[in-house]
């Protein structure tokens, strides 16, 4: 009989995450806590959106912090866009 540690990664009472990786638990729950952030930062500017078009906005954003970075550094959306095509064709090649 095997014993294995998981990891439950909670948000506003719902469960988003189970691993057995602590590391990626981890990460998943800051990039839970930066959408709060950006969510809390999106109403405070009296943007309105509903909550459920809020939460998937400010998890895409927080998902893709580093994608979201080069457009703000200059890159265009389209070049963002390419790599990251380029990088899903990548990965199904080695899989």
């Amino acid at each position: 009989m095997a014993i294995t540690t998981q990891y439950v990664v909670t948000h506003k009472g719902v469960e988003k995450l189970v691993t057995t990786d602590k590391k990626e638990a981890d990460q998943y729950d800051k990039m839970l806590d930066a959408a709060d952030n950006l969510a809390q930062y999106i109403q405070a500017k009296g943007i309105g959106l509903d909550d459920s078009a809020l939460e998937e906005l400010t998890i895409l954003l927080s998902k893709n912090k580093d994608k979201v970075s080069k457009i703000f550094k200059g890159s265009s959306a389209q070049s963002v866009l390419e790599d990251e095509s380029a990088e899903v064709v990548k990965l199904k090649a080695n899989g």
